[in-house]
C-alpha cells in the first residue's frame, strides 16, 4: 500500500473550499519543483452528480471502491454534524483502517471519523465553533480545541478552513520531508509550518500599527538569526515593550509561547539543512541555534521521534 495513493471523499453539499484543500496540496503536478507526484482520486459517497454548497455540480467522480486502494483517505468536511454519515461510508473507512490506511478528517470531517468509533480514546480536533458539540456527542474522544491539527499516527484531524492546508502540509512533510513540504507551501503562498492554534482566530485580529510592524520585523529578524541566543527579555527589548506586553502580543500573533515558537523555527531550519546540505550534524545544530549536536539529537528524538542522522538518510534528496 502506497501513501502516495490518496482518496478524497466528496458528498452532496460539499464546500468547494474544503474539497480543494487536499486536491491543491496533493493533486497538482509539481515535479518541475522536485515534488513527487501523488495519485489523487475523488470518490463520491453517493453515485452520480453531486451538488456543492456554492451552487455548481460535480460529475465524473469515482465510487467508494477506490478507498480500498488508497494509503491515505481524506474526508475534507461534512455537510451537517446533525446527520450521521451513511453506513456504507463508515464500513469502508473501518476496513481501510484495518488494513493500515491513514484516515484524515479535515474540519467537520472529524465528525465522520468520530462516527466510525475509530477516534474513541484518541485526541482529535475540529473547527473551534463545533468543538464543544463534538465533545458532547462523542465523550470518549479527547477534544483539543486550540490546535490546528492532531496526529494520532494512523488517524489525523484538523481544525476548520485553512487549517486543512496546515494538516495536509504536515502529512506531506511526514512522507517526503520538510523541504518538499516547503516547496509546495511556497507554490501555495502559505507558511510551511504555521505556529499556534485556533485561539488566535477566535479573538479580534491585531490592529495595523507601527508597534505591530516593529513586532513583525523582530520575528522576521529572529528567523534569519536563529543561531543567536534569544530570550523573552531580549526580544521584548528589541521592540521596546515590557515583558508582559510582549508576551501578550506574541501569543496573539502566533498562538504560542516564545519558547515553543523558537524551538519550532529551529527544528524547521535543522530539517531543511539536513535535507539540502551535506554539513556535519554538529554544524547544523549550531546554525539552527541548538548549540550542540547532543541538544539537536535530544529535540529530534523527543519531537520528531527520529535521530538527525536517520532523518537525513530518509529525506535527503526527497
Amino acid at each position: 500500500m502506497l501513501k502516495d495513493n490518496i482518496a478524497v471523499v466528496a458528498f452532496n453539499g460539499i464546500s468547494p473550499l474544503h474539497l480543494s484543500v487536499p486536491c491543491a496540496v496533493f493533486g497538482e503536478d509539481r515535479r518541475d519543483a522536485g515534488v513527487p507526484q501523488f495519485k489523487v482520486v475523488v470518490c463520491g459517497v453517493e453515485r452520480g452528480t453531486l451538488a456543492t454548497s456554492a451552487g455548481f455540480s460535480l460529475t465524473g467522480l469515482n465510487d467508494l471502491g477506490e478507498l480500498e486502494k488508497a494509503g491515505i483517505i481524506i474526508v475534507p468536511s461534512w455537510y451537517d454534524p446533525n446527520e450521521l454519515p451513511p453506513q456504507h461510508l463508515l464500513r469502508a473507512l473501518r476496513k481501510a483502517a484495518e488494513r493500515g490506511a491513514i484516515l484524515v478528517g479535515l474540519c467537520l470531517g472529524s465528525y465522520v471519523l468520530a462516527a466510525t468509533g475509530l477516534l474513541d480514546g484518541c485526541r482529535a480536533t475540529t473547527h473551534w465553533a463545533w468543538a464543544d458539540d463534538l465533545a458532547s456527542r462523542y465523550p470518549l474522544i479527547e477534544i483539543d480545541r486550540d490546535v490546528l491539527y492532531v496526529d494520532e499516527g494512523t488517524i489525523i484531524t484538523s481544525a476548520g478552513g485553512a487549517a486543512g492546508i496546515d494538516c495536509c502540509l504536515h502529512i506531506l512533510r511526514n512522507i517526503h520531508g520538510a523541504e518538499v513540504a516547503s516547496r509546495v507551501a511556497r507554490r501555495l503562498v502559505v507558511p510551511p509550518h504555521r505556529q499556534g492554534g485556533q485561539a488566535q482566530y477566535i479573538e479580534q485580529p491585531l490592529q495595523s500599527t507601527p508597534t505591530v510592524d516593529r513586532f513583525a520585523q523582530a520575528l522576521e529578524w529572529v528567523q534569519q538569526n536563529l543561531d543567536h541566543p534569544h530570550s523573552l527579555d531580549t526580544l521584548a527589548a528589541r521592540v521596546f515593550m515590557s515583558r508582559r506586553t510582549f508576551t501578550r502580543r506574541f501569543r496573539q500573533a502566533t498562538g504560542t509561547t516564545v519558547g515553543k515558537w523558537l524551538l519550532n523555527q529551529r527544528l524547521a531550519l535543522a530539517q531543511r539543512l539536513l535535507e539540502t546540505t551535506g554539513k556535519p550534524v554538529d554544524q547544523v545544530a549550531r546554525q539552527a541555534g541548538f548549540g550542540s549536536e547532543i541538544s539537536l539529537r535530544l529535540h529530534f528524538n523527543k519531537i520528531l521521534k527520529i535521530s538527525p542522522t536517520r532523518y537525513r538518510k530518509e529525506f535527503r534528496g526527497g
